[in-house]
């Protein structure tokens, strides 16, 4: 990949400079950008890119190795000049505490009862998660409901969240590291760690808060069951 991505050094990285790489019709790459690209689970970042007195909407997205910037227009800029990105920050940063809440909520499940997460995803107004949890709609929703009020209860302590890289294979020997269902794809020599100490460490390329705090309240918005052993957990923060 040609760019780099800001929002894994600094998630609270809202606006930022870089040179134009390719401009393909609206479709435009950067050397660098604070655009989270959707991969992940956790919706797209939307926003401007600025040139000059030109102002393009844009929304990112993830186009094979390359994070591609969808512009609302055909942009006056070429390769090799610069321009300034300005994220929507208010959607980001809910989709932030949301997405660090996720987190949280994974690892209370996935320690009390091995659940694993087997699908969901992240938007600006709620999450929504599959969880891999057994027993009946009665215990499984008590299941639930604990969880997101132990989830409250961490971010009420106001947990710094650290992040930082390790080899994969030293990654890998954290307990719970990958929550997910499915396994991580291969030939990837470092894995991202997002860790809430005490409480999860987690392998993730998408951006978080800084602080538990940060989170505000949990709020349950509903419960479905998805099939046998599959219950799907949709929450929002307030």
């Amino acid at each position: 990949m040609r760019t780099r991505l800001l929002y894994q050094e600094d998630s609270y990285i809202r606006e930022f400079e870089a040179a134009v790489l390719d401009v393909l019709g609206s479709r435009v790459v950067l050397s660098a950008t604070a655009f989270h690209d959707g991969t992940g689970g956790v919706e797209a970042d939307s926003g401007r890119i600025i040139f000059g007195a030109e102002e393009y909407g844009a929304a990112a997205a993830r186009e094979g190795d390359e994070v591609v910037h969808v512009l609302d227009r055909q942009p006056a800029f070429a390769p090799g000049d610069t321009v300034r990105g300005v994220l929507d920050w208010d959607r980001r940063y809910r989709k932030m505490r949301l997405h660090t809440a996720a987190h949280i909520i994974a690892a209370v499940l996935y320690n009390r009862h091995g659940a694993l997460v087997t699908g969901g995803g992240v938007t600006h107004e709620y999450a929504r998660f599959d969880f891999s949890i057994e027993g009946d709609a009665h215990a499984v929703r008590r299941a639930l409901e604990e969880a997101v009020l132990e989830a409250n209860e961490i971010a009420r302590r106001g947990v710094e969240v650290k992040i930082y890289w390790l080899p994969r294979e030293e990654a890998l020997r954290i307990p719970g590291v990958v929550k997910l269902a499915e396994r991580l794809p291969p030939g990837v020599p470092a894995l991202r760690i997002v860790e809430i100490p005490g409480v999860d460490a987690q392998a993730d390329g998408g951006p978080h808060v800084r602080n538990t705090r940060e989170i505000g309240e949990v709020e349950i918005v509903r419960i479905e069951s998805r099939g046998k052993n599959r219950k799907r957990l949709y929450f929002t923060v307030k």
